[in-house]
């Protein structure tokens, strides 16, 4: 590094000035009826109205009222003790504006900081709540503002952000997207729509060399990823407000789009590591008045960096935490060098400084409460442990839990009882091919009656997309039926709790209340089992054993949406408890039969039986009962077929409210769907099912029978929702972008390459890869996070579709129903930010999901499960077949191409309903 480059960035690191500084939007601030005035404004002095600019008149803080705030931070309140040397790790707090990319920011920071940092949302605390963590108990050393949904000028999207930005002068602070947003706003800039809407798309930015950007080159091979619709507008940047970042030109970039793609040339942009000044660097004055000047440049560029004059707050528009963005570890990494060399810049103009010994003993306390994580439901409960543990310099193991503020998961996973349940199982090698393959098994041991049945049915099983396939019935003792139906109030609306109904194998009902939901339910039941590993060594598959059904879109409500505007008229959740199960594997042939049972009773009869019938199979079965419903199956409906639930212009009017939300910054994409509705007077629901999985073979289709409910599923789907294995590996595989298949091989063949390097699908896929990542990111071990494919294309019968995969650690903290609470809704059915999004889509669609949107899949005993996503799907309730659709809605969206591809997606489910008409 040069000596001019290491002069501008000690610029940076300047103890805070004292000359007057003007915050624009202060008035805003001052009116929050939860702030005291008193905490800023010394006694006596008065906020005046000025005009800066020709703008508006604006509050100011005077330079009195700066130096009392000093004065008063070190007299009255702040005590802030700064370390005598580089710490081995960096205490952050990380504010959460209700994002769906937060817990990536998480991972990110777990690795670079050598501690997880802490997590609160927005609203969980008032400024004097967390003004006695940050400078009283001293907890932190920098601070994290998360993207978000919204605008900075709306208290309701931003929270206590604005306070922080505008009180931790002392505090190194990074925001990012929204939180780059604020950090303007606060000080008087304007924030305005962006000349379109960037989601999900790549550029190359420019920049000054800013410490925040030491070590990335500038411009060409530093790309970003950005989401926003909204930005600062550089016209109104004040004097204390320095630009350090723009993009290199008004265009985007795909993420693939040319041979190089897959190539490790991340790092190959910049020989001298240590040196990267933009042509524009001699303008740049480092004062605490001067300013980057634009000149000719503000029309075609887009402020995509933001530093503070005297004080050590920082803001990026784009997201250093995506996937796709280049050198965005090496962005955290540089804060956190911040962090560090403005303390020890610091230390010496403070009186009282700790002994060397106590600080030791701090830090390793620190480290040991964070790596003792457990997740805790109350951020103010959490940060009173790490304040009293800090104080008193004590750490109790048994006491201490997890820094993270994931309120979703709750691990004081009490149970009234255990179950000690046994496991006998016996192989068939090669059996499989021999007696006709899945469908000839199924329907010989369960199709004579199908009711009460279910079918984890693998169809499609090339390029080793799925491998076992399970299926079972009515079993014996331990057999019971669960179906649980939300609470539903007279205005609509749903906030949890509902009426659980459990039938067991006698017939015999009892229904309850679960105040809870069913997931806390559900998650009891799981852990009140205990078993014996040695009993299953041998199988190949995870599921021994356990509840197989559904989740129901509605059940978000249970996992953090606040309330369903819609009610759905199926079940919002049904599982059968499978006792007796029947597993094919598929790369081997082999069929495997499972029973597991109590330590008082046997299951050799079973045993017997169904191995007695799997060898008198000859294959005829499958042939026998495709002919004859294909031939026999009456069938009544309306000769119109399937009724759409919205028109085309009602869709496309649908379509153009989601790009107006995109537009406003209140979602960077959102999945809109509609429901497709046939009267069914009489139907064989199996024989529909044999033939959609015939004609549309998926990988994680299904076949599910709720006798009682009347209630059917037929299921093609080709998405997995979420898996986690024996080995605690998580792993989601979302589906965004399709396309349909062509009449010729060459169509099809460009065709799937349009599909491959559309941006405005890869843009679609990206979100939802980040989404994903950031619900593994909640309860998975920090930096274990990862992605092994990205934006694939996997070809089904009818279409070709972009898949990516997800991967992470489960944390040992966490039970397997709280890793499906942390992610559903899929994301892929949501659109991000996911809690926003949901409610708007709620606030568009006319009607419930129901099962549409939710997951079918297995919860096994032994604390693993697969769910997939329900799409490309029938559901036959109560005389009538359903079938919902929809599409992801971004910036890019054509409203006309948006209805023609969800129409595409139903073909498949209505050919094989109207196929039997």
């Amino acid at each position: 590094m040069n000596s001019s480059s290491m002069r501008l960035f000690s610029s940076e690191l300047t103890c805070p000035a004292t000359e007057s500084v003007q915050y624009a939007n202060m008035n805003f601030l001052l009116s929050r009826p939860s702030l005291r005035v008193s905490c800023f404004i010394k006694k006596g002095g008065d906020a005046g109205v000025s005009n800066r600019n020709g703008r508006n008149a604006h509050s100011v803080v005077s330079c009195q009222l700066i130096h009392s705030h000093k004065e008063e931070s070190y007299e009255r309140k702040r005590s802030l003790q700064v370390p005598l040397q580089k710490e081995d790790f960096v205490r952050t707090l990380l504010i959460d504006n209700y994002d769906s990319y937060t817990y990536n920011i998480y991972q990110e920071l777990s690795v670079i900081n050598g501690v997880p940092p802490v997590v609160i949302q927005n609203d969980d605390l008032t400024w004097e709540e967390l003004c006695h963590y940050l400078y009283e108990e001293n907890s932190f050393d920098n601070i994290v503002i998360s993207p978000g949904p919204g605008s900075p000028a709306r208290p309701e999207d931003i929270g206590i952000c604005l306070q922080v930005l505008l009180k931790c002068w002392d505090i190194p602070i990074l925001g990012v997207c929204l939180g780059h947003q604020a950090l303007g706003y606060v000080h008087g800039a304007q924030i305005v729509h962006a000349s379109e809407p960037i989601h999900g798309r790549l550029s190359e930015v420019e920049h000054n060399g800013s410490q925040l950007f030491f070590d990335i080159p500038s411009g060409y091979g530093f790309k970003v990823v950005r989401y926003h619709s909204l930005v600062i507008d550089s016209e109104s940047l004040p004097q204390e407000l320095i630009p350090i970042a723009w993009t290199s030109s008004t265009s985007t970039l795909p993420f693939i789009g040319s041979k190089d793609f897959g190539k490790s040339n991340i790092h190959e942009a910049h020989t001298d590591p240590g040196i990267f000044v933009d042509p524009f660097l001699p303008k740049v004055g480092y004062g605490s008045s001067n300013h980057f000047d634009y000149g000719n440049t503000r029309s075609t560029r887009v402020l995509m960096g933001i530093r503070h004059s005297t004080r050590p707050h920082y803001g990026v528009q784009f997201h250093p935490e995506s996937v796709a963005t280049f050198y965005g570890s090496q962005i955290f990494k540089n804060f956190r060098d911040i962090t560090d060399d403005y303390w020890l810049r610091l230390r010496s103009s403070f009186k009282e400084k700790r002994a060397y010994s106590d600080v030791v003993k701090r830090n390793r306390l620190y480290r040991e409460v964070c790596r003792s994580v457990s997740a805790e439901n109350d951020a103010v409960d959490q940060l009173k442990k790490i304040a009293h543990a800090e104080r008193h310099l004590e750490y109790n193991k048994t006491e201490m839990k997890h820094l993270e503020m994931f309120n979703m998961v709750n691990t004081h996973h009490a149970t009234t009882g255990y179950k000690c349940l046994k496991l006998k199982w016996r192989k068939f090698g090669g059996l499989a091919d021999q007696v006709g393959g899945a469908e000839s098994i199924f329907c010989g041991l369960f199709g004579h009656e199908a009711e009460n049945t279910f079918w984890l049915d693998s169809s499609s099983t090339e390029k080793g997309r799925a491998r076992f396939s399970f299926m079972g019935g009515k079993g014996r003792s331990l057999w019971k039926q669960l179906t649980f139906r939300l609470s539903h109030q007279s205005d609509g609306s749903s906030k949890g709790g509902g009426y659980l109904s459990m039938e067991d194998s006698q017939g015999s009902a009892e229904t309850t209340f679960l105040e809870e939901g069913f997931l806390d339910f559900l998650n009891k039941e799981l852990l009140s089992y205990r078993y014996d590993k040695n009993e299953y060594e041998g199988l190949p598959f995870d599921f021994h054993g356990g509840y197989v059904g559904y989740i129901g879109y509605d059940l978000k409500v249970e996992c953090g949406v606040k309330s369903n505007r819609h009610k759905s008229k199926a079940p919002d959740a049904c599982f059968f408890f499978a006792d007796n199960l029947v597993v094919i594997d598929h790369k081997n042939d082999d069929v495997y039969i499972l029973a597991i049972h109590e330590e008082s009773s046997s299951v050799t009869q079973w045993l017997d039986d169904t191995e007695e019938k799997l060898l008198s199979l000859d294959g005829s079965g499958k042939m026998a009962l495709g002919k004859q419903n294909s031939h026999s199956l009456t069938l009544y409906s309306s000769k119109a077929g399937f009724a759409a639930e919205k028109s085309r212009e009602q869709y496309i009017e649908d379509v153009n409210k989601c790009l107006n939300y995109i537009k406003d910054g209140e979602s960077y994409e959102l999945c809109l769907t509609t429901q497709m509705k046939k009267p069914i007077k009489e139907l064989n629901s199996l024989g529909l099912y044999l033939h959609l999985r015939e004609r549309n073979p998926a990988p994680y289709a299904a076949w599910l029978n709720f006798s009682k409910e009347d209630l059917c599923i037929c299921c093609s789907s080709p998405e997995r929702f979420l898996q986690l294995d024996g080995k605690n590996t998580l792993e989601a595989k979302p589906i965004k972008g399709t396309v349909a298949r062509g009449a010729t091989k060459e169509e099809d063949e460009q065709l799937k390459l349009k599909l491959q390097f559309s941006e405005k699908e890869q843009a679609e896929n990206l979100m939802i890869v980040d989404l994903l990542r950031n619900d593994l990111g909640r309860v998975c071990d920090p930096g274990s996070v990862h992605v092994p494919r990205l934006m694939e294309v996997e070809s089904y019968a009818t279409v070709h579709t972009m898949v990516s995969t997800i991967r992470g650690k489960k944390r040992s903290d966490v039970s397997a129903v709280d890793c499906v609470k942390a992610a559903f809704p899929g994301g892929s059915m949501t659109g991000a930010p996911k809690m926003r999004s949901m409610e708007l889509l709620d606030s568009i669609e006319n009607s419930s999901r129901g099962v549409y949107s939710g997951c079918i899949g297995f919860f096994s005993y032994n604390q693993t499960f697969d769910l997939n996503i329900v799409i490309r799907t029938v559901i036959i309730h109560e005389s009538e077949a359903s079938i919902g659709a929809g599409g992801a809605i971004v910036a890019l969206s054509n409203p006309e191409d948006e209805y023609e591809e969800m129409v595409l997606k139903t073909k498949a489910p209505s050919r094989a309903v109207m196929y039997f008409d």
